[in-house]
């Protein structure tokens, strides 16, 4: 008999707290979720791959102080280890939030990129499909997805044109989603989500590039940050306010898909004059333009319509763009300090 049975669901299951399982806990997006999670009184579960494990002082540094409070499975979200998990635990949510992001990578080196994530959202749909198909499951797609967008700004309606090997592997994933929630009923659902920052984001993001930068300037170890386009425009909004979107799609009857975005836009110039302000600097004196870093202008601007999300979830951002750019200069100013960095 095989090690791996499906969980029943018993009258026991439906009367106690919630359980959800989150795919890339360690991530920016999941410790926002576990946090969330936990403040509403579920108990959270996450997957872990065993290299995270192994190295837990940098691979955990987003969860440390929920370590206590949340329940790691060692694994990767493969087909083995979600039926290992699955087969001892019953969940009533899943955030497949793990996958490999990084967008700028050629096609020709993005192979990795396209497998990884389109096999990550597969094995889990397929997994809860045999083994706890009432699972409400959330896939994270991105803005990505509209890469080359032919209207501005966009919303569910708008066809998905990816110029990446990330945004094409998560138009797939919205596609596997879709097909899984038509064919076999379930309550699976794709978030939409523009650029979130956070004091979280890892380096190579422009935000924290910037904020960074910005930190290791006061602090005398960092002269200038070499930027590309200064007035090229993104939608961006804070983590902690969009992580609450994705549990607000799996609490609604009907599962459908949402664009989740703030509605507005700023420049790169407008980040960089936030985060330098943050610290009573002028920001044209320490940042200067990299041609290398410019890529080809964009027809329609990317800028997301939140407008069904705040209708049907209620969903609308919190945090403004100025508060959530000082919040991350302050936060990489103190970090660097208690690292000893001084000027």
């Amino acid at each position: 008999m095989s090690e791996f049975v499906q969980v029943k669901y018993s009258s026991v299951d439906s009367v106690s707290r919630k359980c959800a399982l989150i795919t890339g806990i360690t991530g920016q997006d999941g410790s926002y979720l576990a946090e969330y999670l936990l403040s509403l009184g579920y108990e959270v579960h996450g997957l872990v791959r065993g290299t995270a494990i192994e190295n837990s002082e940098h691979r955990f540094s987003r969860i440390g102080h929920l370590l206590d409070r949340i329940e790691l499975h060692s694994g990767s979200d493969g087909l083995v280890s979600l039926y290992r998990v699955l087969s001892h635990k019953v969940f009533d949510e899943v955030y497949h939030l793990a996958a490999q992001s990084v967008v700028a990578e050629p096609l020709t080196d993005g192979l990795a990129t396209i497998s990884a994530n389109i096999e990550g959202i597969q094995n889990v749909l397929a997994a809860f499909k045999e083994l706890q198909p009432m699972t409400r499951v959330y896939f994270a797609g991105s803005s990505e997805m509209f890469g080359a967008a032919e209207e501005s700004p966009q919303n569910e309606q708008t066809r998905f044109r990816p110029r990446s090997p990330y945004g094409i592997s998560k138009v797939a994933g919205f596609h596997l989603v879709s097909n899984y929630r038509e064919t076999y009923g379930m309550h699976c659902c794709t978030g939409i989500l523009f650029n979130h920052e956070s004091p979280r984001r890892r380096a190579e993001f422009i935000s924290r590039k910037i904020s960074s930068g910005v930190a290791k300037i006061v602090l005398g170890t960092l002269s200038e940050i070499r930027l590309g386009d200064l007035d090229a425009r993104r939608d961006w909004g804070h983590a902690a306010d969009y992580v609450k979107a994705m549990h607000a799609m799996l609490q609604t009857d009907e599962a459908r898909d949402y664009v989740i975005a703030t509605g507005t836009t700023h420049s790169v110039r407008d980040l960089c004059q936030i985060a330098f302000s943050a610290v009573g600097l002028e920001y044209s004196k320490y940042v200067k333009q990299d041609e290398r870093f410019i890529r080809p202008p964009e027809k329609f601007l990317l800028v997301g319509d939140p407008s069904m999300a705040r209708r049907i979830l209620g969903w609308t951002h919190t945090v403004s763009f100025g508060d959530l750019i000082s919040e991350m200069v302050r936060h990489d100013l103190d970090a660097y300090r208690q690292c000893g960095v001084t000027t």
